[in-house]
C-alpha cells in the first residue's frame, strides 16, 4: 500500500484553537441526561429531548458498517501536524475525554482543522465488513469555520501502545475527576505509520447526533496490550452507539 499520510511534527506550541471548554462537543450543546444502556441508551435517544431529534431521523447517522468503498485517487494525503504538549484527562460520565494544548492540526484535502479533543469507545465504534474492533479513538477536529472532522482509529488487542500506556496511569476513575500529565505528549503515536482511510458523511456518534460531520476512518488499527483494554474496560464496559444505516452514502477509500 502506497504511503497515504504525511506526518509533520511541530517543535514548538502555536496560536491556539479559542477557549473550546473541555466538555465534549456533545455535551456543550446540552440538553437531557443520556446513556449507554438502559431507558437512557441509544435506542431512546432521539425521544428524551428534542434537541436530539437527529439521532432518530437523522440520514448521515454514524457510526457505520465500512464496507463496498469506492477507491478514489483524487483523495488528497492527510497532514498530521500534531504537536507534543500538556494533556489533560477528564471522566466526563460517558467516556474519557483527553484535551491537548492548543496547535495541533490537521490538513485534509486541503483544509485545515484544529484538534480540539481525543476520546475512547469500547468496544470500538468503526465497523469493516460487520467486525468490530476491540476499542477505538476518535480524534476530534474544529475548522476555522465551524466543520467538524474526526479521525477515527480503531484499536486491537496486541502489543502495548506506548502513548495509550502514559496517558492511562493518569486515568480518572470517578465522573468529573481531571487529572493533567505532567510530562509533554503527542497524539502522533495514536495514529498508523502507513495508513489508508476511508471518507464519509457523517455525524456525532452522541447526543445531539449533529449530522454534517467529516469522517476520516484510519483503514489500518493501531495495537493496545490485554492490560490496557481492561483498564478502560473497567471504567468503561460499554460506551459505543450501535452501527446506523447507510442510507445509500457514498464511502471513498484512498489509494
Amino acid at each position: 500500500m502506497a504511503r497515504l499520510v504525511r506526518i509533520v511534527i511541530g517543535l514548538g506550541l502555536c496560536a491556539g484553537i479559542g477557549s473550546i471548554p473541555v466538555a465534549t462537543l456533545a455535551q456543550q450543546q446540552g440538553g437531557a441526561a443520556w446513556d449507554y444502556t438502559g431507558k437512557l441508551g441509544p435506542f431512546h435517544w432521539g425521544k428524551l429531548d428534542p434537541a436530539y431529534k437527529t439521532c432518530a431521523d437523522g440520514k448521515e447517522q454514524s457510526p457505520i458498517d465500512i464496507r463496498g468503498a469506492h477507491l478514489d485517487k483524487n483523495l488528497q494525503p492527510i497532514e498530521f501536524h500534531y504537536l507534543a504538549g500538556p494533556m489533560t484527562l477528564v471522566n466526563t460520565g460517558h467516556t474519557v475525554q483527553v484535551t491537548a494544548a492548543p496547535g495541533s492540526y490537521i490538513i485534509a484535502n486541503g483544509t485545515r482543522y484544529d484538534l480540539v479533543q481525543f476520546h475512547f469507545h469500547h468496544p470500538g465504534e468503526e465497523a469493516v465488513k460487520g467486525t468490530l474492533p476491540d476499542m477505538d479513538v476518535h480524534l476530534v477536529h474544529k475548522s476555522a469555520d465551524g466543520k467538524i472532522a474526526v479521525v477515527a482509529v480503531r484499536l486491537m488487542e496486541g502489543n502495548a501502545n506506548a502513548v495509550l500506556a502514559a496517558l492511562w496511569e493518569h486515568l480518572p476513575k470517578t465522573v468529573g475527576a481531571s487529572d493533567k500529565m505532567p510530562d509533554l505528549m503527542s497524539p502522533l503515536g495514536l495514529i498508523p505509520r502507513d495508513p489508508g482511510y476511508w471518507m464519509y458523511e457523517g455525524s456525532l456518534t452522541a447526543p445531539p447526533c449533529t449530522e454534517g460531520v467529516q469522517w476520516f476512518v484510519m483503514e489500518r488499527p493501531v495495537e493496545l496490550s490485554r492490560g490496557q483494554l481492561r483498564a478502560f474496560g473497567a471504567l468503561y464496559p460499554v460506551n459505543s452507539r450501535m452501527l446506523q444505516s447507510p442510507h445509500g452514502r457514498k464511502v471513498e477509500a484512498s489509494e
